[in-house]
């Protein structure tokens, strides 16, 4: 996906001026045509049949400078983002996307890094630097992205060796320092290198306040950054072939931020938690590919080889309070042991015909995951995993006939899972007539997922049991999930005139089923009925896209989604042995949903040095749940999707103009609104997020002749305290947003 500009003019320009995000209004007759890669071969954006949104140039250089990945989502409608455990991701396109904290639940929205994807998703929270741009197809993706793509796909694109040398500092709020940037270094005339890097340090952004006057509240508990990260290029252009390869490695050392508990007494962007709830944090991300493009005869080849990776630790105070109701052996915490491995490999052909172009692919991949996840009350004992009070939850576990007579104090579970994949896929581009085309796309995943594991409950004595809740049998097992899914696509496209483009378009996806990674209760959790099923969804989209003029652009679209056996968190009250009720969680499938809506685009330069982008979507999503098997028909029937806004807009705006021979200045501005949502299926009115208006404001001065960029900035000036995300547990707890931040940034290009 993304978008190549072959007049190095115009890039120039392109490099200091707010592109619109549909990248529509580009098309001006004084440059050359913009190729998109969305459909994975060269394409006019406008040719296309659907929603394709790419940021790039300046808006490309805001999300280089933005938080995390989750940001990008303030610069478009019909998209946003679950931010879970503090730095897990989960996008929703158009309100389709699980919303769920366990590792081994991808996003329905298909996150890939440089055309990669990424398997889980604890790997979507990846230090966002040195970004050439961001690509984001709207609604279903089988016949391309195959699985887990049941919502869009999103694509972040590095840089290139050749983009250009550069260093930035920047200073913020909260003792933010970043420090980013990138060197070039040509080695001969079909050889260069690229490294690029960034460094970023921030205290608390959360207010951590002491509402248990025993209890103290470490400024720790609103989390603490201490982020790296190292990227490499080489590429390589012997004659007509081309070998781009790359590696990666990122680092989170700092301390995750906890949730806030909702019985708890606390004002906008504060929480409270006490010091057994802070855990250091040690993770790492790294990977290696290679791209390799070359042609054979009639066919352009292309092959994608590359392995994944991370290895994790961390955790948090999972019940978001110093002593919840007053009662300190309430107290939860977690952490998190991981390790994953991926290795994948795409191939692809593609060749012009003399009715269109066609292009086949096979896609295969493997990956390798194991989890220990820990749940203790108090201060941990790491030889024993014993806390220093016990955990709520694991009385509940012990069965019918408890392995010892002490006191059952922590659990722990114990997942691993192997998946194998393989993929045909074909996509075709057909010219009826001169202004008349039809696009055809399939694709067949067969699938293998093989999952084991166990759950234990340690007592107060060191004697080790597996769980037995509810007297269904010891948790111990394994299971083992076939799939085989066609999926695919339709849509005609008429060139109505040289400036107007209408389309029609049918597409459908779907979303793996699988294994929950959270507590092993019993037997039961590695049994069919334990798991949680495929979701699909098919969409249907007409839409309008219009070039009026170099100076404006726009684009309308209507959409109808059905949504088959949605994937969604549930979350059960649990009895425990002295009456009183915790709340457990897992990941299911409801019956149906649907979602419906019209978006529209625009891309306008009312006056010389004034680029304007507005999109908005408005959104009707509705869950339909028939069976009642447990009770719950009448717990989300008729509810929304979570994080299904009903209307979202983004409105970006930068006004550049020179002072001076060699002096330019430039405000840009990104004004976003998110209207209500819920945060999990259920529909609450506690669990409703109220909606919100985020405004970030940057005026930059840039001297020409050195060339260095000076820029104050300023991010969330309106300073909304919301949710990103919330789960049940004792009270219902929730991650929030950061507050208003200001900060300054030099920028030195080479």
């Amino acid at each position: 996906m993304g978008r190549h500009v072959r007049n190095t003019g115009m890039m120039a320009g392109v490099c200091l001026g707010l592109l619109p995000v549909g990248a529509l209004a580009q098309t001006a007759a004084d440059a050359d045509e913009i190729i998109v890669t969305a459909t994975k071969t060269n394409q006019p954006i406008e040719d296309i049949a659907g929603s394709v949104r790419v940021l790039d140039g300046a808006l490309a250089e805001t999300a280089n400078r933005l938080a995390g990945a989750e940001e990008m989502t303030k610069l478009m409608s019909g998209v946003q983002a679950a931010v879970a455990n503090g730095t897990q991701v989960a996008f929703q396109i158009r309100g389709i996307g699980a919303v769920d904290h366990q590792a081994l639940t991808p996003t329905a929205a298909a996150v890939y890094v440089d055309g990669v994807f990424l398997a889980t998703n604890v790997q979507t929270g990846f230090l966002p630097y040195d970004l050439e741009r961001i690509e984001i197809l709207k609604g279903p993706q089988g016949s391309l992205y195959g699985r887990n793509a049941s919502s869009g796909a999103i694509n972040f694109i590095t840089a290139r060796p050749g983009a250009g040398s550069y260093g930035e500092i920047s200073y913020g709020s909260h003792e933010r320092i970043a420090l980013s940037g990138a060197l070039d270094a040509p080695v001969s005339e079909d050889l260069s290198l690229r490294l690029a890097g960034r460094r970023l340090t921030q205290d608390a952004v959360l207010d951590n306040v002491r509402t248990d006057p025993a209890i103290a509240a470490p400024e720790d508990g609103g989390g603490k950054r201490d982020e790296w990260g190292l990227r490499g290029a080489l590429l390589w252009t012997p004659g007509e072939t081309e070998l781009l390869a790359r590696a990666h490695w990122e680092e989170d050392n700092g301390i995750n931020v906890a949730p806030r508990n909702d019985s708890l007494a606390v004002g906008d962007h504060e929480l409270s938690i006490g010091p057994d709830g802070i855990q250091p944090t040690d993770n790492e991300f790294y990977g290696v590919s290679a791209e390799v493009s070359t042609t054979l005869g009639v066919w352009e080849m292309f092959s994608l080889s590359a392995f994944e990776g991370y290895d994790q630790e961390y955790g948090f105070d999972f019940d978001g309070a110093p002593a919840p109701f007053g009662d300190t052996t309430l107290n939860a915490n977690l952490s998190y042991n991981r390790d994953f491995r991926q290795y994948s490999q795409e191939l692809r052909a593609n060749r012009e015909t003399a009715w269109g172009s066609t292009l086949v692919g096979l896609a295969l991949s493997t990956d390798d995951f194991s989890q220990d996840y820990l749940i203790w009350c108090g201060d941990l004992d790491e030889a024993t995993l014993i806390g220093s009070c016990p955990y709520v939850g694991a009385p509940g576990r012990v069965g019918p006939t408890p392995a010892s007579d002490g006191t059952p104090m922590s659990l722990l579970t114990h997942i691993e899972q192997e998946r194998d994949t393989a993929a045909l896929f074909t996509w075709n581009d057909i010219a009826l007539s001169k202004r008349l085309s039809a696009t055809i796309g399939a694709r067949y995943t067969a699938e293998t997922i093989e999952g084991a594991g166990f759950g234990l409950h340690v007592f107060d004595d060191g004697t080790v049991a597996l769980n037995d809740r509810d007297g269904l049998g010891p948790a111990r097992g394994a299971n083992e999930i076939d799939e085989g899914r066609l999926s695919g696509n339709l849509a005609v496209s008429y060139q109505w005139t040289d400036r107007d483009r209408v389309y029609a378009s049918y597409a459908n996806g779907y979303k793996s089923g699988g294994f929950n990674g959270e507590v092993q209760n019993n037997a039961t959790h590695f049994a069919d009925e334990g798991l949680f099923g495929v979701e699909t969804v098919n969409a249907y989209e007409i839409g309008y896209k219009a070039v009026r003029s170099p100076r404006l652009s726009y684009s309308l679209a209507a959409f109808w989604q059905d949504y088959d056996s949605p994937q969604a968190r549930i979350f059960v009250d649990f009895p425990q042995p002295d009456g009183s009720i915790i709340t457990s969680n897992s990941l299911s499938n409801l019956d149906a949903a649907t979602s419906y809506g019209v978006e529209g685009t625009l891309a306008w330069m009312p006056l010389e040095g004034l680029d304007v982008d507005a999109s908005v979507t408005l959104l009707e999503t509705e869950i339909d749940q028939e069976s009642d098997d447990a009770g719950n028909a009448a717990l989300f029937d008729g509810n929304p999707l979570p994080f299904a806004s009903p209307v979202s807009a983004s409105l970006s705006a930068r006004y550049e103009r020179p002072v001076g021979a060699e002096t330019r200045i430039a405000l840009t501005g990104i004004l976003s609104h998110k209207a209500e949502y819920y945060l999990d299926a259920e529909g609450l009115e506690t669990r409703r997020e109220d909606g919100y208006t985020t405004l970030d404001l940057e005026a930059s001065l840039y001297l020409d002749d050195c060339p260095v960029e000076l820029s104050v900035w300023g991010r969330n000036l309106t300073d909304e305290d919301y949710a990103v995300s919330g789960y049940g547990f004792i009270g219902y707890n929730t991650f929030r947003s950061a507050p208003r931040q200001y900060g300054v940034s030099l920028r030195k290009t080479f």
